[in-house]
């Protein structure tokens, strides 16, 4: 929005033409984002105690020590985040950019999904809330919008195909299969940090940390000259996405400073499955999808955990975990939460560097 009202003074007053740079609108955005989150995460988070008679419902079956430790925290922070990000993305960004748009589509059509999920588990005082199917479902409406959207906006053949890093010029050709798989991703994104949000300040970091290597990969590959030099898939528009991610990294430092331990608002599903999603359309939009695979390599351990853990014991009755997600099993291993969620950083940090090594790789 100021983007779009100061941008056409930028000929007359040179002041104004900070506007108009990528640059200046992503710092502008992050701290937007993080004075937002501080101004009014302390009144939110008193209305959602206010709202939520005992918090958020704990798991019978989880960790023991999350019967003590978590009992009565409120839910539904990530509607902190969602307000930040949004208010500043709208602030800061081009509007007239499709892309922007398509990221915002899932992020709060996610965020919706997470909200109605929150919702019935704090009002009916136990762990169940929207049905596995029809989260799925929803989802993959929802998923399947943005893939097509997002086809359409992509030029020619990067719109039908999944491109390879590393390798710079593979481009595997998918056909109308391509909108599938980009649903695929936004919906593996958004699950996969929902199963890593269980610990106080766990899953936010990993997710800046993603979000902070596809603003640079964003930037990178919507601009003609870096894109033609580390020999990436130019995709013009998409540098404008950096202001989106920006934002998500402003927000989530705000949201950690309610969220640290102990946590004095918890994340829900609102927060996990929108951010994660966004996350998961930004790398469709931006050709890169496998290395998002790379950068969330801690979320998707988590969700193979899961994984191997149902399917190992439905086919014979014992676990391969002591418990599943990952975070927990170490947890009845005797480690305490702060050295399970900072070690799980440290492994965070070193994928981030792990995915942006392939921008250079020749």
């Amino acid at each position: 929005m100021i983007f779009n009202l100061l941008a056409p003074l930028a000929d007359e007053f040179i002041l104004f033409n900070l506007f108009r740079y990528l640059t200046f609108r992503a710092g502008a955005a992050c701290m937007t984002a993080l004075f937002l989150s501080l101004l009014i995460g302390p009144s939110l988070i008193r209305w959602l105690r206010a709202t939520q008679k005992g918090g958020q419902p704990i798991r019978e079956d989880g960790p023991e020590s999350h019967l003590l430790t978590k009992k009565g925290t409120p839910t539904m922070g990530g509607l902190l985040i969602l307000i930040a990000l949004v208010a500043s993305t709208l602030l800061w960004a081009d509007l007239r950019n499709h892309y922007v748009w398509v990221v915002l589509l899932v992020t709060l059509g996610y965020g919706a999904l997470g909200f109605a999920d929150d919702w019935l588990k704090v009002t009916k005082r136990n762990t169940k809330g929207v049905s596995g199917r029809q989260k799925l479902l929803v989802q993959g409406l929802i998923g399947l919008a943005a893939a097509i959207w997002i086809m359409w906006l992509l030029p020619a053949p990067l719109s039908t195909t999944l491109a390879v890093p590393v390798f710079k010029e593979v481009l595997v050709p998918l056909g109308i299969a391509f909108p599938l798989l980009a649903m695929l991703v936004m919906m593996g994104s958004s699950n996969a940090v929902n199963l890593t949000d269980g610990l106080d300040g766990l899953a936010i970091v990993p997710v800046m940390l993603a979000a902070g290597v596809f603003a640079l990969i964003a930037y990178l590959v919507g601009n003609r000259v870096f894109a033609d030099y580390l020999q990436l898939h130019f995709v013009p528009g998409t540098g404008e996405l950096a202001v989106v991610l920006s934002a998500l990294i402003g927000a989530g430092l705000g949201f950690l400073w309610f969220n640290a331990p102990p946590a004095k608002v918890f994340m829900g599903d609102i927060g996990s499955l929108s951010i994660g999603g966004a996350l998961g359309a930004v790398a469709v939009a931006t050709k890169h999808e496998i290395v998002l695979a790379i950068v969330g390599g801690l979320f998707v351990v988590e969700t193979l955990s899961v994984v191997i853990q149902v399917f190992w014991y439905k086919r014979t009755g014992r676990r391969v975990f002591l418990m599943a997600p990952l975070h927990h099993h170490f947890e009845k291993k005797g480690w305490a939460e702060p050295t399970i969620v900072i070690r799980f950083w440290i492994i965070a940090m070193v994928l981030a560097l792990v995915g942006l090594s392939t921008l250079k790789i020749r």
